[in-house]
């Protein structure tokens, strides 16, 4: 599982002249069953993505095809953990203990 934690490297303006090719960018991760959850942070500074995985290197290589970043309105940093509790609604996301 990752935090992808993005951060905004230019004014709001000119996140939003790309914003329509990052929502396009996420709903194709969202159908490829790589992204679970996604958001503004606040205050405005940036989003933050939960993303399913295993595979460190393709989930950096998704968020590299992120327009926020190809632009250079954005960068990211990417944070893997192993969930190991959650809310009832989430428990498919917990990973059994080695």
């Amino acid at each position: 599982m990752f935090l992808v934690l993005l951060t905004y490297n230019a004014p709001t303006e000119k996140v939003d002249e790309v914003m329509d090719e990052h929502l396009a960018w996420l709903d194709e991760q969202y159908a490829a069953g790589v992204f679970l959850a996604s958001g503004r942070k606040v205050p405005r500074t940036g989003g933050v993505i939960l993303a399913a995985g295993h595979d460190r290197a393709a989930v950096e290589e998704i968020a590299t095809r992120d327009p926020f970043w190809r632009e250079g309105v954005a960068s990211f940093e990417l944070v893997e953990f192993t969930p190991t509790r959650a809310a009832p609604e989430l428990q498919a996301l917990v990973e059994p203990p080695d």
